[in-house]
C-alpha cells in the first residue's frame, strides 16, 4: 500500500503496475489520518486512489486504518503532492483530485509555499483527463479566494463554488471546526483546456558513486556550506565513523522532493567506494548526484585519486 518511487521500474508507473489493475484514477493531496480516504475508497470501489501526505505519522495512521478496514484500492505516498502528480500518474489520466483543508500558509511571506498557485493549476491540467476536476474544501476564506484567482488566471478551468459535500466535512479537523461554528468553502475546478508546456517526470540515474585509490582517511571533514545546483540544494548534516568506514547523513531538496539519505565511504574489493548507501532506497536524482560529487571532491582534496567516476 505504500509507494516507494525508487523501487518502481519506471516513472510514471501505469495504473496496473501501481494497483494491480486498470481503473479511473483519483488523487488525494494531504490525506491526514486517512479518514476521508477510507470513506472515498469505499464509496468508489472501482476507482484507484493515490494519496500523498508529508507527515510520516499520518501515513502510518492511514495505513493502519486502510488495513483494518480491508481497503485495497488505495496506494499512499509519503511526500509532496506535486511530486506524486508529476511522477506517479500518467499524463491526462486523473479523473479527480481532492484537496481537503490544505495548509493556508497565511503569512504573506510564506504564500509561495501554497499548493494552489497558478503554476500548480497549469501543471495539473497536463495530468487531468479532459473533464477531470479538482475539488477544494477549506475553512480559510482568504486562501479560498486566492485559489480561485490563481486558477482563473490560467484560463484552463471552469470554476464552480457550492457548499462542500458532507463527506468532505468528516475529517478530524473539519469535525472539530464544525463544532466551533467555523464556515467552510468549497470549489470545483473542471479542466476545459490544457497548458501547452510539458511536465516530464523527474530524471532518475543509476547508483551514484566513485571508486578511489588510496587508504581510508582517519577522519572525514566535509564542507558545511550548502551545495547549490540549478534544481535545488544539498547539505552534509553529520558524519559518523563505523567499522567499515564513514557514513554521511545528507539532506537534498529539489522541486517537490526532499530526501534525507546516507552516503558512505568504505573500502571495497575494487578500491575506496564513495557514494550512495542503499539503506532506505533513495531516489537517485540530480541533487543526489551533486552531493556525491561534492563528497568525492572532498576526498580528492585529501589526496585520494579517482579511478572510476559514476557521479
Amino acid at each position: 500500500m505504500l509507494v516507494r518511487p525508487a523501487l518502481l521500474p519506471e516513472l510514471p508507473p501505469s495504473p496496473k503496475a501501481l494497483f494491480g489493475r486498470e481503473g479511473p484514477l483519483a488523487v488525494e493531496v494531504g490525506f491526514g489520518d486517512g479518514r476521508f480516504t477510507a470513506l472515498y475508497a469505499k464509496a468508489h470501489p472501482g476507482r484507484l486512489i493515490l494519496g500523498a501526505e508529508v507527515s510520516a505519522g499520518s501515513v502510518q495512521r492511514a495505513l493502519r486504518r486502510l488495513r483494518r478496514e480491508g481497503i485495497g484500492n488505495v496506494r499512499l505516498y509519503l511526500g509532496e503532492g506535486g511530486f506524486a502528480l508529476r511522477n506517479l500518474v500518467p499524463e491526462r489520466s486523473i479523473l479527480e483530485v481532492i484537496v481537503n483543508f490544505p495548509d493556508p500558509w497565511p503569512k504573506k511571506r510564506h504564500q509561495g509555499r501554497r499548493l494552489l498557485r497558478e503554476a500548480f493549476f497549469r501543471r495539473l491540467s497536463t495530468r487531468l483527463a479532459q473533464g477531470g476536476r479538482l475539488l477544494l474544501t477549506t475553512d480559510h476564506e482568504e486562501y479560498f479566494r486566492f485559489a480561485l484567482e490563481e486558477a482563473e488566471r490560467t484560463g484552463l478551468y471552469r470554476i464552480e463554488t457550492a457548499p462542500p459535500p458532507e463527506a468532505h466535512l468528516l475529517t478530524k479537523y473539519a469535525l472539530k471546526w464544525r463544532e466551533m461554528g467555523r464556515p467552510f468553502f468549497h470549489a470545483v475546478f473542471t479542466k476545459e483546456a490544457e497548458d501547452p508546456h510539458p511536465w516530464p517526470p523527474i530524471r532518475r540515474y543509476p547508483m551514484a558513486h566513485a571508486l578511489l585509490r588510496g587508504p581510508l582517511p582517519e577522519a572525514l571533514a566535509l564542507p558545511q556550506a550548502p551545495i547549490r545546483f540549478p534544481q535545488g540544494v544539498a547539505l552534509f548534516l553529520e558524519v559518523a565513523k563505523g567499522e567499515r568506514g564513514f557514513y554521511v547523513l545528507t539532506h537534498v531538496e529539489e522541486e517537490d522532493l526532499t530526501q534525507d539519505l546516507l552516503l558512505e565511504v568504505r573500502q571495497s574489493a575494487h578500491g575506496l567506494y564513495a557514494g550512495v548507501s542503499r539503506l532506505g532506497h533513495p531516489l537517485i536524482t540530480q541533487g543526489v548526484k551533486e552531493a556525491v560529487k561534492a563528497l568525492v571532491g572532498a576526498l580528492e582534496g585529501m589526496g585520494l585519486e579517482v579511478v572510476q567516476d559514476h557521479t
